[in-house]
């Protein structure tokens, strides 16, 4: 079947030698080591032997495996070794979203590693009708537009910072192209090489990687079901002393978790006690309850830095988010923006705002809530059924963190599923130590956890485990 779609592969031949390509260099498939035959290898993907044989051959000429005649096919001892290699922080912090790089480029069919709920959530919805209309019919302006955004999303983003207890003016506000960009001009802004900074353990991963390439010193604080564990948070106090601590809230990515009144306040009294900021990721706020209790709005913004973005919820294609803060952190972040990419789209801002405007925003998140409900109750009672143990989400973000068995190696785990064509996250990536975590774990997104397939490789992965 022939593929056109963007850069993926345009045959299954090329499907084959690509999915091969992306497991040897994630390192599921190890220098020296035989893979499945020909004749596996047609029926494990569904196609003929001939379409097997000359993805084999390609993979060969590409220097990925070499053929041994009589033995079958190995992976080839130099297939991993870069062409150039970048400097070991680079490295690290490349590895370390190898992650987040097949989110983008979707090879595997099965997806319950995803960070992001299906396009098709959004492609299908009647908010969707709203993107035609607009890439059909709207103008789009030629000059640069303010380097702190479109000042009426700014006043919205206001309004809804409000309704959360987060009192601000538009002069705190300033808009990003997501969360991401947000976190790198905070990281660039308040932060040097050699310092010390808290992060959520586990935690959001692409973080990691951006405070590696900033060669940042990172000291996981073990993450709870009501936020940071205090008791961890105060010994780790006792040894260093942090200039930030990145956290997220509610909803928390990757456990599913929400922040305690209580553990708020220690918190935030931890932070006054030893004079270090707080960098609250709130990326789910438009579908958890404004009601929650927030690290930001318990403060004022005075040691809190509060992100929010759109990519969640509206879509990862529109790339605006946003950064609270001070008057003068406010300031010096704008002022770093302006430096490095100058401004933000106008063009992207107005639409987000005109959407939210004429109330095609909220339904939206009526009926997202709605969805991420329902799938959430049948992926719990669909994964407790196939053996594995979660930690219940109270809120309605995208996960679920599934503890494994001890017998059942995560790793293992991963690459078993990625020869079946299924993409799984394993928990140790969410370790800013890189350490496989016990007991090991997976991320699961809530919109692919309930596939047959998906569900039906666990049961058999369980079962062998016992």
């Amino acid at each position: 079947m022939e593929q056109t779609s963007g850069d993926r592969p345009t045959t299954r031949i090329d499907g084959i030698v690509e999915r091969f390509r992306r497991m040897i260099e994630a390192g599921l498939l190890k220098p020296g080591e035989r893979i499945a035959s020909v004749r596996q290898a047609a029926v494990d993907h569904a196609v003929s032997k001939n379409t097997v044989a000359e993805a084999y051959d390609r993979l060969v000429g590409l220097g990925h495996l070499e053929a041994r005649p009589g033995s079958g096919y190995f992976v080839a001892a130099g297939a991993r070794l870069a062409q150039s290699r970048p400097s070991p922080h680079v490295a690290e912090a490349l590895d370390l979203v190898s992650l987040l790089r097949e989110q983008l480029d979707h090879h595997y069919d099965v997806r319950p590693g995803d960070g992001r709920p299906p396009a098709s959530w959004m492609a299908g919805s009647k908010l969707g009708l709203q993107f035609r209309r607009a890439h059909s019919h709207a103008g789009i302006e030629f000059g640069y537009g303010s380097s702190w955004g479109y000042l009426p999303l700014r006043e919205r983003i206001c309004l809804s910072l409000a309704e959360r207890s987060v009192v601000c003016a538009p002069e705190q506000v300033l808009l990003t192209q997501g969360a991401n960009h947000a976190l790198d001009l905070i990281i660039r802004h308040l932060l040097e090489p050699g310092d010390v900074v808290f992060v959520d353990d586990p935690g959001y991963y692409p973080l990691f990687g951006k405070l590696r390439l900033a060669k940042v010193r990172m000291v996981g604080i073990r993450r709870r079901p009501d936020g940071p564990d205090l008791a961890d948070l105060a010994d780790n106090l006792a040894k260093v002393r942090p200039k930030l601590f990145f956290t997220q809230s509610l909803a928390h990515n990757p456990t599913g978790g929400t922040l305690s009144l209580p553990v708020a306040y220690g918190v935030l009294q931890a932070a006054e006690r030893h004079g270090f900021a707080i960098v609250e990721d709130d990326a789910f706020a438009d579908i958890v309850s404004p009601a929650r209790p927030r690290l930001a709005a318990l403060d004022g913004l005075k040691r809190v830095l509060y992100v929010g973005t759109f990519a969640k919820t509206l879509s990862a294609s529109l790339r605006v988010g946003f950064v609270a803060s001070s008057p003068a952190l406010a300031q010096g972040l704008a002022d770093l923006k302006l430096l490095t990419v100058v401004a933000t789209s106008d063009h992207v801002e107005h639409f987000v705002f005109d959407l939210i405007a004429d109330g095609h925003y909220q339904r939206h998140l009526r009926r997202l809530r709605a969805r991420v409900q329902e799938v959430t109750t049948k992926a719990i009672v669909d994964l407790e059924r196939v053996g594995l143990k979660l930690a219940h989400p109270r809120d309605g973000g995208f996960y679920l963190w599934a503890e494994l068995p001890l017998a059942l190696d995560e790793l293992l785990l991963c690459r078993h599923a990625a020869a079946d064509g299924i993409f799984l996250a394993p928990g140790g990536v969410f370790s800013p130590e890189r350490a496989l975590r016990r007991p090991a774990a997976i991320r699961i997104n809530v919109a692919h956890a309930s596939q047959p397939r998906f569900l039906s490789f666990l049961r058999h992965m369980l079962a062998s485990a016992d």
